[in-house]
């Protein structure tokens, strides 16, 4: 099923307001290949704010096999708000200007379900979903996100939803150590509400916790490679930055058992944006460090149709944005695969294919529709079914797999 692109310029700002100080951006180390871990497939989840609030519930939902434990959603809103269309993002689903038809969406993300564009939607019933929104958030109005509790509470039961809706915070990820004042709107959309939004994901997520540390971190910070993970090495092209950064525990860098939480910042959140602050001080890290919990940190970047490094949540990039196909989809999932196959269970290396697409369907790596081949797994896009045409494919897990091809 695809969407309608929208070309617009879309000027979704995280704040809507300049910048107001200088950026320092991060002293990065070597740029390394993202490396494997000790992570169970069961212990996967993301969370985000913003238009990284958005994306992270379209990740959940679109790729509800993979992110199995589950959720948390700050300043977002439901799945498919857009509807691939900028001025319904900019109004309904960020400024409240008009409904949002919440019937309509739910039976959407339902058809899609059927149809394999997502996963299907009874793999969200075991998940745990956090919810927070800001009763002054001038940016994404509460009603937005009220939409996405009830969107969940469709799929998901209501004992394992929580929703924070009472705290006096701006449009900010809000913290209890770090950022401008709870009622400020404004870069770098950080907040100090003496609310540890980043802890209360995890700990309602993952269960009791062990106390964060709020010292001297032990673990280390890896700056990785992105490019691996886009079909055609390109991604600034298409929304996401060549680089990302992950936070990882000494015990998980040791080969302990350990968890993977991926975090999606917000337009005008990212690295080149905001330098190291929304990696270093939202709080993720402090929880991750005692907790054997992997953080990882994707970054976007900005382009003519995203000036403001949002996430793709409205069709900026891709006409299956919210899909298993969608560009940034994939390549967030297969990130994810890329971690997990340190674990015993999932040791799956990243496998690569370049034959002609007729030959990709018949060993099962691609699959045949209308005259076209599509990867199995992913359902991106490869070309005409043909003994002629000739595609990349790779895996990066059992049974999924996609355009492009391994590091």
């Amino acid at each position: 099923m695809a969407i309608p692109r929208i070309a617009a310029r879309a000027l979704l700002a995280a704040g809507g307001v300049a910048l107001s100080f200088t950026v320092s951006l991060a002293a990065s180390a070597t740029v390394v290949t993202l490396p494997k871990y000790n992570v169970s497939t069961a212990d996967v989840s993301v969370s985000g704010i913003s238009s990284g609030g958005y994306m992270a519930a379209q990740m959940h939902f679109a790729y509800s096999k993979t992110i199995k434990k589950g959720v948390g959603v700050i300043a977002g809103g439901p799945v498919y708000c857009s509807q691939g269309n900028a001025s319904i993002a900019t109004g309904p689903c960020m400024a409240d200007t008009g409904s949002r038809n919440l019937s309509y969406l739910i039976s959407v993300v339902n058809t899609w379900s059927g149809n394999g564009y997502i996963d299907p939607t009874s793999n969200l019933a075991n998940s745990k979903v956090y919810l927070f929104s800001g009763t002054i958030d001038s940016t994404v109005r509460q009603p937005v996100m009220n939409d996405l509790n009830t969107m969940y509470r469709n799929y998901v039961p209501s004992a394992n939803i929580v929703y924070k809706n009472t705290i006096a915070a701006e449009h900010s990820l809000p913290t209890d150590y770090y950022g401008n004042a709870c009622s400020v709107n404004g870069s770098p959309y950080i907040n100090n509400c003496n609310f540890d939004a980043a802890g209360e994901i995890l700990k309602w997520i993952y269960g009791p916790l062990n106390a964060k540390n709020a010292g001297t971190l032990g673990g280390s910070f890896v700056n990785f490679d992105q490019t691996a993970f886009w079909g055609n090495f390109d991604p600034t092209n298409h929304g996401m930055a060549n680089d990302g950064w992950a936070y990882v525990p000494a015990n998980c860098a040791a080969g302990q058992a350990c968890k993977l939480h991926v975090v999606f910042h917000g337009c005008k959140q990212n690295v080149a944006t905001v330098g190291t602050q929304f990696y270093k001080n939202t709080g993720y890290n402090r929880w991750a460090d005692t907790n054997n919990i992997i953080v990882l940190y994707p970054q976007a970047n900005t382009t003519y149709a995203n000036p403001n490094g949002c996430w793709d949540w409205w069709g900026y990039d891709d006409v299956n944005f919210p899909a298993k196909s969608g560009g940034q989809m994939v390549a967030i999932k297969t990130m994810i695969d890329r971690i997990v196959s340190g674990n015993a269970s999932a040791p799956y290396t990243c496998s690569h294919s370049f034959d002609s697409n007729y030959a990709h369907v018949y060993y099962g790596r691609a699959y045949a529709s209308g005259g076209n081949a599509y990867a199995t797994g992913s359902n991106q896009y490869l070309g005409y079914y043909s003994t002629a045409a000739y595609t990349d494919v790779r895996r990066t897990s059992a049974g999924y797999y996609a355009y492009g091809s391994c590091p």
